[in-house]
């Protein structure tokens, strides 16, 4: 199967590897995060799992939604691997981060073509080009029977050797741009003159307190923690407190094994792979939860990265977040926690006009533009939206750019020469929560069938900020 420029997952598979090779990255690394993206983008799309298994040699449906599972982050967040690209300023952080949307364009062609992938895909490819400094090059999704929604290619970003490390007011300037989070970016600027003045008393052989630099990130899915997570670890290292910068993002099923005995290695190894930078644990209290507190496996977790924070406290920064009440009641679950985590930050929902302003933000990025009506019918949306726990503040943001990309492209469909305006504007039906025919209109009746029948996977809680958008 090939994407839309003709690209089949395993030839841009190859295209990533080389310039994987050339940043020194591990081959294995690289292929599981690509492999997990282009999963992510495609888990919707029926017979997407076989295709995707074709070039994954013993590996099946399970591992499919597996892998799908573990890419979901970066959806709308820079891969793993590119975010540490980008904080060493490595000269191959562009090159990866298109040979990724090559990867995001080729997850379209998994199984039936449908237009929600190709909305997924649109903005993932955004995610990863716009992290790397570089341009939307790549057209994303389009197939023989659809119109491609992305819009003309632009010229390649020359890329320079290397770049000039960013300097703690950069990092700040680029949090204070973000929309909203008033009273986290407060906090982040009072925790940064704190650690400065702390690190430049040392330095001049004064007595200083020691001040745990681990944070604890509370609030709602989508409210921008893993962006800020992110900028901090950025931060730290321009401090001179870490020495890479890089954030490692995981969650409960990345420290757990299946066998007592083996969490404690694989916590530790997760831990290790963070060392220089920022370990970001999302839904932490999920370590410690249940009527009776933390089972055998979340307790040798917790134990373990207690050891391990200890042991590289000069140059580790552990960030836990979720829930507020919950992280209440991890923090206190074990006194090595307590002890070590005494600085909470809490993410406040995003308002109406905030919500409006992401959406705004990743439909440029994805190089989109929204008609006034379609901010009208934006608005309409979100004032008859319930706003419970598990509302996805920009999450929500970004699923609606998403399906629009997809709808709109439908609505291309039989544009044989669309111009670049109607590439590029969303309009007000766009947004409509009706949802278009995701096949190509010659599909079999039995595999449109199958559309009705595979529900759309729930989106785990750590994709969740803003302009990746959480």
């Amino acid at each position: 199967m090939t994407g839309a420029g003709g690209t089949s997952l395993q030839d841009a598979l190859s295209g990533l590897l080389a310039v994987a090779t050339r940043a020194g990255v591990a081959e294995s690394v690289a292929r599981a995060e690509a492999l997990s993206l282009a999963a992510a983008l495609a888990e919707s799309a029926p017979g997407a799992s076989a295709d995707w298994a074709a070039v994954t040699p013993g590996f099946g449906t399970q591992d499919f939604f597996d892998a799908a599972v573990r890419g979901r982050r970066w959806r709308g967040a820079p891969t793993a691997v590119l975010t540490d690209l980008v904080a060493q300023g490595s000269a191959e952080k562009v090159p990866y981060a298109e040979a990724l949307a090559e990867v995001a364009s080729a997850a379209c062609s998994l199984g039936e073509p449908t237009m929600r992938v190709i909305g997924n895909a649109s903005v993932a490819a955004a995610a990863q080009l716009q992290a790397a400094g570089a341009r939307q090059q790549v057209q994303v999704g389009a197939t023989p029977t659809t119109a491609a929604p992305a819009v003309e290619a632009k010229p390649a970003v020359e890329e320079k050797p290397a770049e000039p490390e960013r300097t703690v007011e950069e990092l700040l300037a680029e949090l204070d741009e973000l929309t909203g989070l008033a009273k986290v970016k407060r906090e982040v600027h009072r925790q940064v003159a704190v650690l400065r003045v702390e690190k430049l008393r040392v330095e001049a052989g004064l007595k200083s307190p020691t001040i745990t630099r681990h944070l604890v990130f509370t609030g709602n899915p989508g409210t921008g923690k893993t962006t800020v997570a992110r900028l901090v670890s950025g931060i730290y290292k321009a401090l001179g407190l870490l020495s890479k910068g890089q954030l490692i993002e995981v969650d409960r099923s990345e420290l757990v094994a299946g066998y007592l005995g083996q969490t404690a290695t694989k916590t530790a190894e997760v831990v290790a792979s963070a060392v220089g930078g920022v370990l970001f644990i999302d839904e932490a209290y999920s370590l410690t939860a249940g009527e009776l507190g933390a089972d055998q496996y979340g307790r040798e977790a917790v134990d373990t990265l207690v050891k391990e924070m200890e042991d590289r406290r000069d140059d580790l920064v552990v960030i836990v977040a979720g829930y507020p009440e919950p992280m209440e009641d991890f923090i206190a679950a074990n006194p090595g926690l307590a002890s070590r985590f005494r600085t909470t930050i809490a993410f406040e929902d995003y308002t109406d006009d905030e919500l409006t302003d992401i959406l705004t933000g990743l439909a440029e990025g994805a190089d989109y533009e929204l008609t006034a009506n379609a901010l009208d019918e934006f608005k309409v949306i979100l004032a008859s939206t319930r706003r419970d726990r598990s509302f996805g503040n920009g999450r929500f943001a970004r699923n609606m750019l998403e399906a629009a990309i997809g709808r709109h492209a439908w609505r291309l469909r039989d544009v044989t020469a669309p111009t670049t305006e109607q590439l590029r504007q969303i309009l007000a039906e766009d947004l409509t929560d009706e949802e278009p025919e995701t096949a190509v209109p010659d599909k079999p009746a039995v595999a449109a069938e199958l559309d009705s029948a595979v529900p759309e996977q729930p989106v785990v809680p750590d994709e969740d900020e803003q302009g990746e958008t959480a």
